[in-house]
């Protein structure tokens, strides 16, 4: 029995849309559903007619960041640290093919958005949600860092927003994310995909070498040198993941118990 599409693409009338698909499991990121996004995102980018991408997802989460069991599976093996620097240079990939996508990309927000998960929303330029979904970056919680989502958090929100959500934990909801700068537009559940439908045909109304050659200026005019950033973030990101503070709070997080942080000295 054939196993269903991690991500569904489908393509009208120059919108590509790419549904994370692994409901039962929040969406959470494997490797192999990292490599699938990436293929995916390498495929169409090569595309002339492809003029906006919609990132969705099916489910009630949007993304509930890496599969945290996987991780866990990892950290048993011999060669763990090898394979973690290995999946973090896949979710940097991802993630900077999705930056860097020459036309607008349009993420479609319907639940939470977590970890990792808000990664892939803050790399899209445009983000629709309703205003039920949250949005939070719980790494410290688990021992590790959300050190390749901190360059476009800082980039969209500034380093305020960027503090409340990296050191507290918090989990906010789409009104308070609009008024940071995480997303655009939040709308009623009802309303998304009517929502999402409008706001695909206003890009498209754009014509197709304005709108890349006007993305290449917004990455130009605000981006600087995020590309740099997020290279560098990937190596931080993969030490976070070898200290025991990361093995005892996936531990923690998958045992469902508080985890028992070591006072440093």
């Amino acid at each position: 029995m054939m196993s269903d599409p991690l991500i569904l693409c489908a393509r009208t009338e120059g919108v590509v849309q790419l549904t994370l698909n692994r409901p039962k499991k929040r969406n959470a990121l494997t490797r192999e559903m990292m490599a699938e996004l990436l293929a995916r995102l390498n495929e169409i980018a090569g595309l002339a007619d492809v003029r906006c991408v919609v990132l969705a997802a099916n489910g009630p989460v949007f993304c509930a960041g890496m599969d945290l069991a996987q991780m866990q599976e990892t950290s048993a093996l011999p060669d763990a640290s090898q394979i973690w620097r290995a999946d973090t240079r896949l979710y940097h990939d991802m993630v900077l093919a999705l930056f860097q996508f020459a036309m607008p990309t349009l993420a479609v927000v319907q639940g939470g958005a977590i970890a990792g998960g808000l990664g892939l929303v803050l790399a899209c330029d445009l983000v629709l949600a309703a205003d039920t979904a949250i949005f939070s970056l719980p790494e410290p919680k688990r021992g590790i860092t959300a050190a390749i989502v901190t360059p476009l958090l800082v980039h969209r929100t500034g380093p305020s927003g960027a503090a409340l959500l990296l050191l507290s934990g918090a989990s906010i909801d789409a009104r308070r994310a609009q008024q940071l700068g995480i997303c655009q537009t939040a709308v009623e559940p009802a309303q998304l995909d009517t929502s999402a439908d409008d706001l695909v045909q206003s890009i498209l109304t754009g014509a197709p070498g304005a709108l890349a050659i006007t993305k290449r200026q917004l990455r130009a005019t605000t981006a600087g040198n995020l590309a740099a950033q997020l290279a560098q973030a990937a190596e931080v990101s993969a030490q976070a993941r070898e200290t025991p503070e990361a093995r005892e709070g996936l531990a923690a997080f998958l045992e469902k118990r508080p985890p028992a942080w070591t006072v440093r000295k």
